[in-house]
């Protein structure tokens, strides 16, 4: 992996022979959503670093609000981590496995004067909180008496009081020009039932306080986040030094953002919710379940990951970056297929009837030791709709009346006659004539050449599975900017999922297991769907096209 200003830092600690010489990182999601591109960015940069320079790396779930969190999204985490290809080894930890110590730990900073029990509402702290250029107000609470402040808590922690009355605060600086330090909420009330301790508590710590003890606890050597923890660290070094134990660095990073698409876990939740789209694992979600049921396999987003590299200040970054670390990969892997997602049929008159043979077909010319099939060829065969024009525009070399073309691996064809419906006008079918001498699509004997090779599939053999075609979830680059009064749904693209019920594919299509990655040519690259498969009767998921092929206007507001 290329150098970057994180390794910098590592390799100097090392260097200095800080923390003797040991380097011990860790992930620690929430779990509460599925985890997202984003996340594999930061998944790939702290198991990386512990990878690369021999350490451990923690897979700890900050599980501090029970209202939000589930054990189906802790389950998803482990899937996500494991599918990128890291191993946590037995370091799976959860901070509420750290409860107790937190309230200790709380209990310390009472007695040294520097937390105290505040009445104050959320709307009454948010008022006295101040702004950018005018101080906080204290809260009226601010100067209890030690005695008092451990006697309200542990009231709390016995469940005297409702949801909301009291809190914990810690006790910094009000004037500070940081507004996080201004007397932060360490506890808070949520008669909640937790995933995993249940209803022992009634009070949880708040995720800052307990993410920066729980790094303590573990003995992480290099706390590893994006840039929006940057002001969070005075916090997270005040409670530890106020604490005495053990302070890891903090290090941020810029974190993922891409075209046509948005990461923030509420706006997915509510996506999900509202059922605009099937699931976490919806294809065209961002969600890491998302790409693995996309098609999208994990070295090619560590890849992307490592392309990108990591920087210190915010970008954006093109989604066909993204897309074309899977095109390369499958361009070297994925077997070649012959399929026609919006067929138009082609009678060769001239071919005998009844008469089927069969035809070499390459599996994969960048692979010569993928060997290659037979697929078989009659008398009647689909082409892309597409590949046909009536009235051709200019330097249209495929299929047309009088024109000439080669289909790929069997014969050219003429276009002689054309078949319309009487009532919409529309071609129902072709009817072209074939040139013999041009078996396997090879020149013919009078040198004669075509500048159109098209694909096609045998009627009589053609298999018609569910082919689904997706596009980005958001029809705009940035789906943030929206009209005034407009929400960021209105950017969503109604074109983001096409689904296929008479595609026609070529027989070996049908073989195609679950999980398994084919290119239809021309067409891009398919993915068998892993939930909707069944055995010889494929579902097939587009993963990207053969290019980047996103040429629509924009939706404006």
């Amino acid at each position: 992996m290329p150098s970057n200003f994180i390794r910098d830092i590592v390799d100097q600690d090392i260097a200095k022979g800080k923390n003797g010489g040991r380097v011990h990182t860790r992930f620690p999601p929430e779990p509460n959503g599925y985890l997202h591109i984003g996340h594999a960015k930061a998944i790939c940069i702290s198991f990386g670093i512990a990878r690369d320079y021999k350490g451990l790396c923690n897979l700890r779930f900050d599980d501090t609000n029970p209202e939000k969190e589930e054990v189906e999204y802790v389950d998803s985490i482990r899937e996500d981590v494991r599918w990128l290809g890291f191993d946590w080894g037995n370091r799976e930890y959860y901070a509420s496995d750290y409860f107790d110590q937190l309230y200790q730990h709380a209990l310390t900073l009472i007695k040294k004067g520097k937390a105290y029990v505040c009445d104050l509402t959320a709307d009454e702290q948010r008022q006295h909180r101040g702004t950018l250029t005018a101080p906080g107000k204290p809260s009226p609470n601010r100067d209890r008496t030690v005695e008092e402040n451990l006697d309200l808590f542990e009231r709390m922690r016995k469940g005297e009081f409702p949801d909301g009355m009291r809190v914990l605060r810690a006790k910094i600086d009000m004037a500070s020009p940081n507004i996080t330090m201004r007397d932060p909420t360490m506890y808070r009330i949520k008669k909640a039932s937790h995933h995993r301790t249940g209803d022992k508590w009634c009070i949880y710590p708040m995720y800052d306080f307990t993410h920066c003890v729980s790094d303590s606890i573990e003995g992480i050597t290099h706390s590893i986040c994006t840039l929006e923890f940057e002001n969070n660290r005075p916090l997270y070094d005040w409670f530890l030094i106020e604490l005495g134990i053990h302070r890891p660095q903090q290090i941020e990073f810029a974190r993922l953002n891409l075209t046509h698409t948005v990461l923030s876990k509420r706006i997915l939740l509510k996506l999900v919710q509202q059922k605009t789209v099937s699931g976490w694992d919806d294809p065209r979600m961002p969600t890491i379940s998302g790409f693995r049921r996309r098609g999208f396999t994990p070295s090619s987003i560590r890849n992307f990951c490592d392309q990108i590299g990591v920087a210190k200040f915010n970008s954006t970054i093109d989604r066909v970056i993204l897309e074309n670390s899977i095109r390369e990969e499958l361009n070297k892997t994925a077997p070649r297929m012959m399929a026609v997602l919006k067929p138009l049929k082609v009678v060769i008159t001239n071919y005998p009837e009844g008469q089927t043979e069969e035809l070499e077909a390459v599996n994969n010319p960048e692979d010569p030791s993928a060997g290659s099939r037979k697929v078989p060829f009659g008398r009647e065969i689909y082409i892309e709709h597409d590949d046909f024009r009536e009235v051709p525009p200019p330097k249209y070399f495929r299929l047309a009346p009088g024109q000439e073309v080669r289909l790929r691996y069997a014969y050219f064809i003429k276009c002689e006659k054309v078949i319309k419906d009487s009532a919409t006008g529309e071609v129902k079918e072709v009817h072209c004539t074939y040139d013999p001498e041009t078996r396997g699509g090879n020149n013919p004997p009078d040198g004669r050449k075509v500048k159109g090779t098209i694909h096609w599939v045998s009627a009589k053999h053609a298999i018609s599975p569910e082919v689904r075609l997706y596009d980005h979830l958001f029809a705009t680059k940035d789906p943030s900017d929206f009209p005034e009064g407009k929400d960021i749904f209105v950017n969503l693209n109604p074109n983001s999922l096409e689904v296929l019920k008479d595609a026609k594919l070529e027989p070996a299509l049908g073989q195609v297991k679950p999980r398994e990655r084919v290119q239809f040519e021309r067409l891009g690259y398919f993915f068998a769907d892993p939930k909707d498969s069944q055995s010889g009767k494929p579902a097939f998921n587009r993963i990207v096209t053969l290019r980047d092929t996103w040429g629509k206007v924009e939706k404006k507001g």
